[in-house]
């Protein structure tokens, strides 16, 4: 295995890097992006007593607004970064947000966040065929099958 290249001294080395809103460290893994998550909800933790006048529905509506769009927002790329450790915060956030009525009960858990973002994100790539991935996509193989009648006795 080679050396790598001695470093520069006018590029200047960092060990996190924010891309896209999705922070990406030196370790390839998004251990800060959850830890953000959990400190908006800790920083938040009267939203639902600010003003009297708010419902249930509409703190449910802020937190989806706010909170899951984090979550959310580009799972299909960061998401495989995240190490169990993450993804246990990630699912103690929406628990506590359950528990302390932030959010609506039927919010589903992370692993099904990240699933169904990463199924949606397969789906607009596989049926449009000017993306970017569309080549790298193995050829669809049409097969034709030719099943037997049934014999009736």
């Amino acid at each position: 295995m080679r050396a790598p290249p001695p470093p520069r001294p006018d590029v200047e080395r960092v060990s996190s890097l924010r891309i896209l809103g999705v922070t990406v460290n030196d370790k390839l893994t998004a251990v800060r992006r959850p830890r953000n998550h959990v400190a908006v909800v800790e920083f938040q933790p009267d939203v639902r007593h600010a003003s009297p006048a708010r419902t249930r529905h509409a703190v449910h509506d802020i937190f989806r607004a706010t909170i899951l769009s984090r979550i959310q927002y580009a799972a299909p790329a960061w998401s495989g970064m995240c190490s169990a450790a993450d993804r246990s915060r990630l699912e103690s956030l929406l628990r506590r947000a359950k528990r302390l009525g932030y959010c609506a009960g039927d919010v589903p858990t992370v692993a099904d966040l990240f699933d169904s973002a990463d199924d949606d994100f397969f789906n607009r790539v596989k049926t449009n065929s000017n993306h970017v991935l569309q080549p790298y996509l193995p050829d669809k193989t049409d097969i034709p099958y030719q099943l037997r009648t049934r014999s009736r006795k």
